[in-house]
């Protein structure tokens, strides 16, 4: 099995929780909300949407999920400017930002979050909060984790999952495959280390770990579907954002993370032993993953919110903003 093929497979399987919540959600890109548009360039030839909402306090950048854009922010933006500045960007591949090429160089953690220290950078903002719903995790991670003293704090909108923290209590499939992947370039000539034998040792340990968790993967996987049916290619900016994940072990700046803890996916006719067992095991991950900021990052405050949707900062509006007032409070100035 070709690893990009394994990495397709893992995120339409392991990580399909969120994917397929975030999907299946409507829209909300009409631009309607009042607000300033501007384009700011990251790097030569690249401007991302910035949208600007005004208000008054300190400074707040919103960043959507994947597949969104900021205006996913419209309507709540419009409930936060009345204590804060607000802004939004739309990541880099989507909606009126630059969309460079799909490749994972081009949309690895370490370059998402470059855009994001590089908006603030041109709008000298200092240390402003940073909220990311769902895939935007990854980005606060990002900063968090190597440039915890740009922001103020980090606040985790149902983000908090594998892009954006590495639970080191169970591992997880994609990301110790990855490291494999990294490993394994050490065996190529001219990248030798210099302790050949050590580094033997890393490698078999990873392949060790990784069957363990291909053999559980293994077993949760959904009965192959019958049909002469293709299936439909995935889109392409997929394996180039999810190829580029980083291993966050910690975060080193204030940070509130809101989980939907049970998800509520919505209604369904036919209630059967499948959706069950989807909906037990999206728990569970979520629990760990939950438990994983708490255990492994001192400064995260965690805040499950039973029932909520993906959206959870629209299916429980005003408990997400009594939780942002009271985290931002919490700030020193």
């Amino acid at each position: 099995m070709s690893f990009q093929l394994l990495v397709r497979i893992v995120v339409a399987t392991l990580l399909c929780s969120r994917v397929w919540a975030q999907t299946s959600q409507p829209k909300s890109d009409a631009d309607f909300s009042p607000h300033e548009v501007r384009m700011i360039q990251v790097e030569p030839g690249l401007r991302l949407e910035v949208l600007d909402w005004g208000g008054t306090g300190r400074s707040l950048i919103l960043l959507a999920g994947m597949g969104d854009t900021a205006h996913a922010f419209d309507t709540f933006a419009r409930k936060l400017r009345t204590n804060y500045h607000v802004y939004g960007i739309t990541r880099r591949g989507f909606g009126a930002s630059g969309k460079p090429e799909f490749v994972t160089a081009n949309y690895s953690a370490t370059r998402l979050g470059d855009d994001v220290i590089a908006v603030i950078s041109a709008l000298h903002i200092n240390r402003p909060i940073l909220a990311g719903h769902s895939l935007a995790g990854e980005e606060l991670s990002d900063i968090g984790f190597h440039h915890p003293d740009v922001v103020a704090g980090l606040i985790y909108l149902d983000a908090g999952y594998t892009y954006a923290l590495y639970d080191q209590a169970h591992g997880q499939v994609l990301l110790d495959g990855l490291k494999l992947r990294e490993m394994l370039s050490q065996l190529v000539p001219g990248n030798i280390p210099t302790d050949v034998p050590k580094s033997l040792n890393e490698i078999e340990e990873q392949l060790k770990l990784l069957e363990r968790e291909i053999a559980e993967y293994r077993s949760e996987l959904p009965p192959t579907p019958t049909g002469s049916g293709q299936r439909a290619a995935p889109p392409p900016y997929l394996y180039a954002i999810f190829s580029g994940f980083e291993n966050f072990p910690t975060i080193h700046c204030p940070a509130l993370v809101i989980f939907a803890e049970p998800h509520d996916f919505g209604p369904t006719q036919d209630y059967s032993a499948s959706r069950a067992a989807f909906e037990a095991r999206d728990l569970r991950i979520t629990e760990y993953q939950a438990k994983a900021f708490e255990s492994q990052v001192p400064s995260a405050h965690v805040i499950r919110i039973p029932h909520a949707s993906h959206y959870v900062y629209r299916s429980h509006e005003q408990r997400v903003l009594q939780e942002i007032d009271a985290f931002i409070s919490s700030l020193p100035n």
